[in-house]
């Protein structure tokens, strides 16, 4: 599985973009950036990667530079999953 396509997908899925963010590249900015992803997106889209790479994120190993770019947030998700 390729994270970033997952990630993707999961934006994708969780801020109801149609699609939009199958078009996104690595450096494409996310929070503050994509009026969709407020803060109860955030913690929505934080459940849903939890639940699709079987991971468990604390509070305290995220914050707005997680969520700063695509990259940002599959690197995240890489060093969470080992991958």
């Amino acid at each position: 599985m390729d994270t970033q396509t997952e990630v993707l997908r999961i934006l994708d899925e969780v801020l109801s973009l149609g699609g939009r963010a199958l078009t996104f590249d690595a450096n494409t900015a996310l929070l503050g950036a994509i009026p969709e992803l407020d803060s109860m997106a955030v913690v929505t889209l934080i459940t849903s990667l939890e639940e699709r790479f079987d991971i468990t994120v604390d509070d305290d190993e995220i914050g707005g530079d997680t969520f700063a770019t695509v990259a940002s947030l599959r690197d995240f998700v890489a060093a969470k999953t080992g991958t």
